[in-house]
């Protein structure tokens, strides 16, 4: 069973069929169209330049550099050298890289030593990438099941090992029981915690709450890239509000604050007038200048291209320029307004380079999976990281199932988990407003810049939306699309998460990559550990540290 049909959850499927397993790949959107891959308009990042110009430990080095100390380099090794067959894989599928003759074309991003980004065409590589693994599914047929509009609340643990889950189907309110050999959670990240979040709804975190309550650990949870550009104004209807990204580092947009300077130089940033600060030197600059008072009017930053005339526009992005103009938007003529938007999470459910999370039966995949990228994500690297997260989460869930020695699923061992969907209570509670409520405390107190007080009011709020939203959802069982249920249940994972996320971040009294502390604003060395997050049997999280992983680079 894979649980999330986005780009890590597609690939697994792919390659568990390939190695000849029966596949379930449920989602609560629709197969493929639901998760981050399909929304990301960008570029992925791999060694797939011509021989001599680039080769995976490059790429390696560069990602390490970025996660700050703090990433296991086992897995950043898996992302950086099995990415590389993922992409030329994509490229036999026929996703549509851009080339230059024989070779693919690839553009320098940030925090990379050279030209490594590839992409599809302007906008649609995330598009792109998720339409060429639904045609690989479609293409496999029967060994890959697909079911959308299934929301898994538990997984199912006998004898210390996965069998399955219970979940609710959305468009019938009934609730379901599955049974698997494996269990692959590919479910995305977190971003939906936050108030400004540049990812789908149903990235809410759920899977890492799946694994916790499995019995499974979690790593570096502190760690939420904000996005420095998201769009801020005028509004932009139909288009990613991260899609100023390729515009700045391709085409130099100047990033200036409200007094019309450019500014991110004088925050620690090496900027220039190009696009090569990192994210979260861009982030800390756009807040330290709107908290100085020279923000502009939305509260942000102003992104200019009026330095580049309409042919060298069309030049690079073509008909995206039309789109702009259908929204009133003429690159030529105005600067608009960008501020930090939550965009991906460093952290998750910790694995080994086999994707197994050290519960039998359970493996993670893609932004699932906490530890690759340490403190701070390099450009280029998520959907990188799904597909060769996927791969292997395929491959090794169906070397697992397909051993005998495992339990078999039972109906009676799903008995209490299944006990919640079948309740309900007719209290009217009002859980599209406990979301947003939710969503605006971590926005204010768990953002970019964290202090210990700020953390502190985080926690009291988080325990007080727990207290609301009780023990028992709103509603009658077997209710159809019932919104104020989904929203329960969504929210019972999402303060578990938001609660992991600030205890982590309460405990590291340092500032790192996405992590800042304003009390605490200097990188120490002794804080080079990753931070290890467990539910005990009374349902309270329990954190522990652990050296990071050692690693030769030289040897590799």
């Amino acid at each position: 069973m894979v649980i999330g049909a986005g780009g890590a959850g597609m690939y697994a499927a792919i390659e568990a069929a390939r190695q000849g397993a029966r596949v379930l790949l449920i989602d609560r959107s629709l197969i493929g169209r639901g998760g981050a891959t399909v929304m990301a308009q960008m570029t992925v990042a791999a060694a797939v330049g011509p021989p001599g110009t680039d080769d995976w430990r490059f790429h390696l080095k560069d990602t390490l550099a970025a996660g700050r100390g703090l990433c296991d380099p086992r897995l950043a090794s898996l992302l950086c050298e099995d990415g590389v067959e993922c992409i030329l894989e994509m490229d036999r599928w026929k996703v549509g890289w851009a080339r230059d003759g024989e070779h693919l074309r690839a553009v320098q991003a940030p925090g990379h030593d050279r030209p490594r980004c590839v992409y599809v065409d302007f906008l649609n590589t995330g598009p792109a990438v998720s339409r060429a693994l639904r045609t690989q599914v479609q293409r496999i047929g029967e060994p890959i099941r697909r079911i959308g509009e299934v929301m898994v609340t538990d997984l199912v643990v006998q004898e210390g090992v996965v069998t399955g889950a219970v979940a609710l189907h959305v468009a019938s309110g009934e609730a379901l029981t599955i049974g698997a050999r494996a269990t692959i959670i590919a479910t995305g990240g977190l971003t939906r915690l936050y108030r400004r979040n540049s990812a789908s709804t149903n990235m809410s975190g759920d899977g890492y709450a799946l694994a916790l309550r499995a019995g499974a650990s979690l790593i570096d949870m502190e760690f939420v890239q904000f996005f420095p550009i998201g769009h801020l104004a005028p509004r932009l209807v139909g288009m990613d509000p991260i899609m100023w990204d390729p515009f700045r580092y391709k085409l130099g947009g100047r990033l200036l604050n409200g007094a019309m300077e450019e500014f991110v130089d004088r925050w620690g940033g090496a900027d220039g007038g190009r696009y090569t600060a990192t994210r979260d030197r861009a982030t800390y600059a756009i807040t330290q200048e709107v908290r100085a008072g020279r923000g502009s009017p939305s509260g942000g930053a102003w992104l200019s291209f009026s330095h580049l005339g309409e042919k060298e526009l069309r030049a690079a992005f073509g008909p995206v320029i039309d789109r702009l103009a259908a929204n009133g938007i003429d690159l030529t003529r105005q600067a608009i307004e960008v501020a930090p938007i939550a965009h991906y999470h460093m952290g998750g459910v910790r694995v080994d380079t086999a994707m197994r999370t050290g519960v039998p039966g359970l493996f993670a995949a893609g932004e699932a999976v906490g530890g690759a990228n340490g403190a701070n994500r390099l450009s280029g690297n998520a959907i990188t990281e799904a597909l060769a997260f996927g791969r292997v989460a395929g491959r090794e869930s169906a070397a697992a199932a397909a051993r005998q020695d495992l339990p078999r699923f039972s109906a009676v061992a799903a008995k209490e988990r299944i006990a919640l969907l079948s309740s309900g209570s007719r209290t009217g509670l009002n859980t599209a407003s406990l979301v947003a409520e939710l969503q605006a405390l971590m926005s204010t107190e768990a953002g970019p810049f964290r202090t210990e007080q700020s953390l502190v009011r985080a926690k009291a709020g988080i325990d007080r939306l727990q207290r609301k939203i009780g023990e028992v959802p709103p509603g009658d069982p077997g209710s159809p699309h019932d919104l104020a249920r989904l929203d329960w249940f969504d929210l019972r994972q999402m303060l578990l998460v938001a609660d992991s996320v600030v205890t982590a971040a309460s405990e590291r009294r340092e500032s790192r990559g996405a992590h800042q502390r304003e009390d605490a604003p200097d990188t120490d060395p002794a804080w080079t550990l990753n931070q290890i997050i467990t539910l005990d049997s009374a349902g309270s999280l329990r954190l522990t540290r652990e050296q990071v992983p050692s690693f030769d680079q030289e040897a590799a």
